[in-house]
């Protein structure tokens, strides 16, 4: 995206734009001259997201049909739909006999349903634009961690979701992608490291260093480095980038887990 990407041409339509990764998609890409529309439940972080830059506060739940029937006008008279970065997620954690049927509908509400209600109601503005949807995966969509199992789960489905949107819309002129990180410093990673904050005795900066101590970078992403990612990935530098899974871990995935003890005593 780029500053000719201005509201006349559509805007960047960001959910789960209040904290974390949707935050740092904002700050990007309104730097880069597009206009933003920020959707997330929580009208504070929103507005204090758009005070940064100058982005539309679109209060409401990505996953709500009728909530994007409200949004509509309101992007309409921004120029329409020119990119959809899907970053609402989180929830699912427990393994299968600790997941209630609420819990087990929640992570896929709040992973997958947001991620196709979201595309389905711009999918008509961005074939006219031949624009481009990201969605912000995880590494738990290509392999499985201890007790997540709804989260798990509604990640691997969310790559299927974008191969479907991809395979489909392709033709039409829309690229389809999902970008995978592995950690990121965000505030829901920081609540994440709460177990072993209590268990060990961490700081927050001690309990990242545990999580990445096998990590080929050895550390943690920053959101702003996921969101580079993004914006690469609804940039012309990727038109010819669709269908695609860009995993952004810092190396966690390559590593062969039964040797890892061969790189901690040697």
């Amino acid at each position: 995206m780029t500053s000719a990407n201005s509201s006349a041409q559509g805007c960047v339509v960001i959910t789960g734009a209040g904290t974390g990764i949707g935050e740092a998609c904002a700050k990007l890409f309104a730097a880069q001259g597009a206009r933003v529309a920020l959707i997330g439940r929580r009208r504070g972080p929103l507005e204090r997201v758009a005070q940064e830059t100058g982005g539309i506060v679109l209060e409401g739940d990505a996953a709500s049909a009728a909530d994007w029937e409200r949004f509509g006008a309101v992007l309409e008279a921004e120029g329409g739909v020119a990119a959809l970065v899907a970053c609402a997620g989180g929830l699912g954690m427990g393994s299968a006999l600790q997941t209630s049927d609420g819990d087990w509908a929640a992570a896929m509400r709040a992973n997958v349903d947001t991620a196709f209600v979201s595309a389905r109601a711009c999918l008509p503005q961005l074939i006219e634009r031949r624009g481009a949807i990201v969605m912000v995966a995880s590494i738990a969509s290509l392999a499985a961690g201890p007790e997540v199992c709804g989260y798990t789960t509604a990640k691997h489905a969310l790559i299927g979701l974008m191969r479907s949107l991809a395979r489909d819309y392709g033709p039409l002129g829309v690229r389809v992608n999902a970008v995978c990180p592995g950690w990121v410093r965000t505030p829901m990673a920081d609540g994440e490291m709460q177990p072993l904050i209590d268990r060990y005795g961490d700081s927050l900066d001690q309990a990242y260093e545990r999580v990445c101590r096998d990590v080929p970078l050895r550390r943690a992403a920053s959101a702003d480095e996921i969101a580079q990612v993004c914006g690469f990935l609804v940039s012309p530098a990727a038109s010819v980038v669709t269908g695609a899974a860009i995993v952004a871990d810092g190396g966690s995935s390559i590593v062969d887990v039964p040797t890892i003890v061969f790189g901690r005593d040697f």
